[in-house]
């Protein structure tokens, strides 16, 4: 006989319901709380990501920092660093946390239950504000696929509440069969955004096979986020593109010519800005948009030659071009805002073949330009040599056995 009254073991789930708090908080969710684990191993900084809630119109009400040697399986921050987070969230009316990793939907539901409040991590975070600045169709495009991927990688653990078959008269819910058509509506969504993406890619590439054959010079924009690249566009090329002190201020494309003469002409593309650990979904996702960055004749590396994290952001940019297939195209190195350095001044360096390497620049005051548009111009002449002699006659000569013609 059963022992009456013996309780069974908890189960993991009910061991996570056990650090709920009885009082759900209700802030404003305009308000985050941004939570950063120091991992020991490479992290991003909690300063970015306090940049991108601001980005994303977010107040950051407070931030929580800690250190663990691996991530709680059920939570991430572990119970007494969850606690700490709960009492931040109180204290400051917050409606919204935000972690500074990529967390599980397991434990983003377990954190929620806790918090009383919407938790995220720092890809939805990204994903959100390439949500609120896409303005063109094929935006509009690419961050519906980039959100509809990740969902679809969190439609198996977020919804097993939709698995679970009860048994009983009255009491069989649809179960599978509403997760299964959820599977199916979201692959078929998935499928035609990816046709739509792909005319624009073919019609992208025609545009441009249509310039290289021209003679024209195609030079894309790219760097890490917030370095001054629509900034640097709009002086070169006397256009209005959106311009501010923000992450991913720039998500369109944008693309103007740049007369440097009658034998010099550059198509220039601002593109959209890079950050450390960007998300494989969005790297897939934009695909359409990065085609422009890997088949330019040229790439310029914009640099914030201000921040002192500028090495780390050289290299988080080099593995994104290698990921998109653009690491053989040559760069042009641009370090920019020379004028928040006081002892740098405007300039250029060559490499031991005489072309022009890296250019110091500002692009707010216009210093150093004249370096940038003479690298352009540069770069063209070279290309209308290779040409003249790709195109010259090849000199036939008939040897005779005796040296003689």
């Amino acid at each position: 006989m059963v022992g009456r009254g013996r309780k069974s073991p908890p189960r993991r789930s009910e061991a996570v319901g056990a650090l709920e708090t009885t009082e759900q908080v209700i802030g404003d969710p305009q308000r985050a709380v941004l939570v950063s684990l120091d991992l020991g191993r490479d992290s991003d900084s909690v300063d970015e990501l306090a940049l991108l809630a601001q980005s994303a119109g977010l107040t950051v009400a407070d931030t929580v920092l800690g250190k663990r040697l691996k991530p709680d399986s059920s939570t991430f921050v572990g119970s007494g660093k969850l606690q700490e987070v709960a009492e931040r969230v109180a204290a400051e009316q917050a409606g919204l946390v935000i972690m500074n990793h990529d967390i599980s939907p397991a434990q983003e539901r377990n954190m929620a239950r806790v918090l009383g409040c919407r938790v995220i991590d720092r890809t939805s975070l990204i994903l959100d504000i390439f949500a609120q600045r896409a303005r063109s169709h094929e935006g509009l495009l690419q961050v519906e696929l980039a959100q509809l991927q990740r969902l679809a990688t969190r439609l198996v653990r977020g919804w097993t509440h939709l698995e679970r078959q009860k048994g009983g008269i009255g009491l069989r819910g649809p179960g599978e069969t509403q997760l299964e058509t959820d599977r199916r509506l979201l692959g078929k969504r998935v499928k035609t955004l990816k046709e739509r993406l792909a005319k624009v890619r073919r019609s992208h590439r025609t545009q441009r096979q249509a310039r290289g054959r021209a003679g024209v010079l195609q030079v894309s924009l790219v760097g890490y986020t917030n370095a001054g690249k629509s900034t640097l566009f709009n002086r070169l090329t006397h256009a209005k593109a959106y311009t501010a002190d923000q992450l991913f201020a720039t998500l369109d494309t944008t693309t103007r010519k740049l007369y440097l003469g009658p034998e010099a002409t550059v198509v220039l593309s601002d593109t959209v800005g890079f950050i450390r650990h960007l998300p494989h979904t969005l790297v897939a996702a934009f695909r359409a948009t990065l085609d422009e960055t890997r088949d330019a004749d040229l790439l310029v590396h914009v640099v914030d030659s201000a921040d002192p994290e500028r090495d780390e952001q050289i290299a988080a940019v080099n593995a994104v071009l290698a990921e998109i297939g653009a690491d053989q195209v040559p760069q042009l190195l641009v370090y920019n805002k020379v004028d928040r350095l006081p002892l740098v001044e405007a300039g250029l360096e060559r490499d031991a073949y005489g072309t022009i390497s890296t250019v110091r620049a500002s692009a707010l005051t216009g210093a150093g330009m004249e370096y940038i548009r003479q690298a352009f111009a540069e770069m063209c002449q070279s290309r209308r040599q290779v040409a003249e002699q790709s195109d010259a006659p090849i000199e036939r000569h008939t040897e005779y056995p005796n040296g003689t013609e």
